[in-house]
C-alpha cells in the first residue's frame, strides 16, 4: 500500500475520533457546567510512521484540551440552583474521593444534607452541609442559612493549572496525583445554573466540516488502492 494511502487512512482515524468528541459535547449541550473539549493532531516522523504501519498511523491525536471557559447563567428561581461568577469549582465528596464541578443544581437529601442528584454531598467549609425547617437563603458569599440560622459556607476551589483536572464524566472532575485545591473567595448567584460553554452552531459547523473531510479521504484512498493500483498492474502486464 502506498505512502499516501496510509497517510488518508490516518487522517480518517483522527477524524472519527473528533467525530466522537462532536458528539459527546452535542449529548451534554444541557448539561450544566459541562465544558467543551478540542482534540489535538500532530503528524508522526517518518521514522516513527514506519513502525507504526499496522495502525495506519500517519497523523495521530495528541489528546483533548478542556476548554474552561464560563458558560451562560441561567436564572432558574430553585433555592438550591447555585452558579459559580468567575473561576473555580464546587466540591462534592464521592466514595472515591473529593472531585470537582461548575454545576450547582444540588437537591435536599432525606437527612437534610445539600447533595448533588446522585446523593452525594456538596461540602463547605467546614464539611457537608446539614439543612434544618425553613426556607433555603444562599448568600453571593456562598454563606447558606436554612431559615434564619446559619447552616455553613460552600467551598469553592481553585488550581494552579487546569492541566490539573481531567473530566471524569460530563460536568464532574478530578484531580491528578499531587494536585493540590486552594480554597478561594468567589461570588455565587442563587437561584441559577451556570449552562454547558458549548456552542451549537460552532459545533455543527465542525461536524459538516469533519464529514466532508472524511468523505473525501475516502475518496482519495478509494481512488490510491483501486484505480492507481489497476493502472499500475496494466501497465506491468503490457511489458
Amino acid at each position: 500500500m502506498s505512502g499516501g494511502a496510509y497517510s488518508a487512512l490516518s487522517g480518517m482515524q483522527t477524524r472519527l475520533e473528533e467525530l466522537d468528541r462532536v458528539a459527546f459535547d452535542l449529548a451534554n449541550v444541557s448539561t450544566a457546567g459541562y465544558k467543551t473539549e478540542r482534540l489535538a493532531k500532530q503528524a508522526a516522523e517518518r521514522d516513527e510512521f514506519g513502525q507504526m504501519l499496522e495502525s495506519a498511523v500517519d497523523v495521530i491525536a495528541t489528546g483533548t484540551k478542556i476548554d474552561f471557559r464560563s458558560g451562560t447563567i441561567a436564572t432558574t428561581g430553585r433555592d438550591l440552583d447555585v452558579a459559580i461568577d468567575g473561576r473555580g469549582f464546587f466540591v462534592i465528596e464521592t466514595e472515591a474521593g473529593e472531585r470537582y464541578t461548575r454545576n450547582g443544581s444540588w437537591q435536599r437529601r432525606a437527612d437534610g444534607v445539600i447533595a448533588t442528584v446522585d446523593g452525594e454531598p456538596v461540602l463547605g467549609e467546614g464539611g457537608e452541609l446539614a439543612l434544618g425547617p425553613g426556607a433555603v437563603s444562599i448568600s453571593p458569599d456562598g454563606t447558606v442559612k436554612s431559615g434564619d440560622a446559619i447552616v455553613g459556607r460552600l467551598r469553592v476551589v481553585e488550581f494552579a493549572s487546569e492541566k490539573d483536572l481531567i473530566r471524569e464524566s460530563g460536568s464532574r472532575f478530578r484531580a491528578l496525583t499531587g494536585a493540590v485545591p486552594e480554597d478561594i473567595e468567589v461570588k455565587v448567584v442563587a437561584g441559577a445554573i451556570e449552562q454547558s460553554n458549548v456552542s451549537i452552531v460552532d459545533r455543527m459547523a465542525t461536524l459538516t466540516e469533519l464529514s466532508r473531510g472524511f468523505e473525501a479521504l475516502q475518496r482519495g484512498v478509494s481512488v490510491l488502492m483501486n484505480d492507481l493500483d489497476a493502472r499500475a498492474i496494466s501497465e506491468l502486464v503490457r511489458r
